[in-house]
């Protein structure tokens, strides 16, 4: 059963992601259901099996304390898309 949503996003990002959904031939609404498709099942998995590779770099680095992930995601995709 599908079920009207309303979501707030910026004006600018809506006609970016409507051409995007356009060029792909598919509704923005299909396109953002099958995100949270997407990311809902991976949270659902829990348990992952790391690659050998994976394994061996994982604990190769460390960052500071006051790392912030998300500020460092958002600065490099800005100078990505932008």
């Amino acid at each position: 059963m599908n079920t009207k949503l309303t979501l707030t996003i910026e004006q600018e990002v809506i006609e970016k992601a409507k051409v995007y959904a356009s060029k792909k031939g598919r509704s923005l609404s299909d396109i953002i259901e099958n995100y949270l498709k997407i990311i809902t099942v991976e949270e659902e998995q829990t348990e992952y099996e790391l690659t050998p590779i994976v394994k061996s770099l994982k604990g190769s680095f460390s960052v500071p304390d006051d790392f912030d992930y998300k500020d460092e995601l958002s600065k490099s995709l800005s100078k990505k898309h932008l």
